[in-house]
């Protein structure tokens, strides 16, 4: 498993530079970081929307379940539009939606690190990522409605952190490539 991980050991450190980025856009600007994403949810719901609608038209003289996919582009085209038109619903929901990610991400990171204990040093680190992206999920889940400000500026915190140590991890790899 390290031989594999550490032959793309610039991905953890590219993920870890993109997550500091990130950091820096919820610091610099928190009011617009949570409603961009808002509408660039709902833009991808409404385009995949499109294209999975007019895929599903394309196919149905071929195909015995060409409606699937023309369902699964009308369910795109509302939620887009859901989106788009609700921000806030789609805010509380998406809260809801990186808490989970979060605590799911700080397991499988948690697990990582065990499985990497006897091949690396210092795995301690992926263990304090994984750590710290449970607490921030279980924060987000106590207080999804405490102000799009607040949230940022714990995305920010929480990517900052989760970036480093990435980054730190990564640079670990690179010795074993």
């Amino acid at each position: 498993m390290i031989r594999e991980l550490a032959k793309y050991w610039w991905l953890m450190v590219l993920r870890g530079v993109l997550a500091i980025l990130f950091a820096v856009m919820a610091f610099v600007w928190p009011s617009i970081t949570l409603s961009i994403l808002v509408v660039f949810l709902g833009a991808y719901f409404l385009v995949d929307g499109i294209f999975s609608l007019a895929h599903g038209f394309r196919i149905r003289k071929t195909d015995t379940h060409w409606w699937v996919l023309v369902l699964e582009g009308l369910l795109g085209i509302v939620a887009g539009i859901v989106c788009l038109s609700m921000p806030g619903i789609t805010l509380v929901f998406m809260v809801g939606l990186i808490a989970l990610w979060s605590v799911v991400t700080g397991i499988l990171e948690i697990i990582l690190a065990v499985r990497l204990r006897k091949e690396i040093q210092h795995e301690w680190m992926l263990v304090v990522a994984g750590v710290f992206s449970i607490i921030f999920g279980v924060l987000l889940f106590m207080q999804p409605l405490a102000g799009v400000v607040v949230i940022s500026w714990w995305l920010g915190i929480y990517a900052l952190f989760f970036g480093i140590f990435l980054i730190t991890v990564g640079a670990r790899l690179k010795k074993f490539a």
